[in-house]
């Protein structure tokens, strides 16, 4: 996954606990990728978590599908 891609995500020790999170928020990937798992909308989790935008989640997606297609998130 290349930079461009990781724009919105953040992987800090000192944020999270190292989780990769959304930057600025303190929304774990992890976190947004329950809510979909669990067929929550776009619009349910940002009710959820307003601090979220459509693009984070969506960020947070395909962080989540390049992770399960290689186990990396860099290219």
């Amino acid at each position: 996954m290349n930079a461009e891609a990781l724009r919105r995500i953040a992987l800090d020790p000192l944020v999270c606990h190292g989780q990769a999170c959304l930057k600025g928020t303190r929304n774990a990937v992890s976190v947004v990728l329950d809510c979909l798992g669990n067929a929550m909308t776009f619009e349910e989790i940002r009710a959820q978590y307003p601090a979220l935008t459509t693009e984070d989640i969506s960020e947070a997606a395909s962080y989540g599908a390049a992770l399960a297609r290689d186990g990396s998130t860099h290219s």
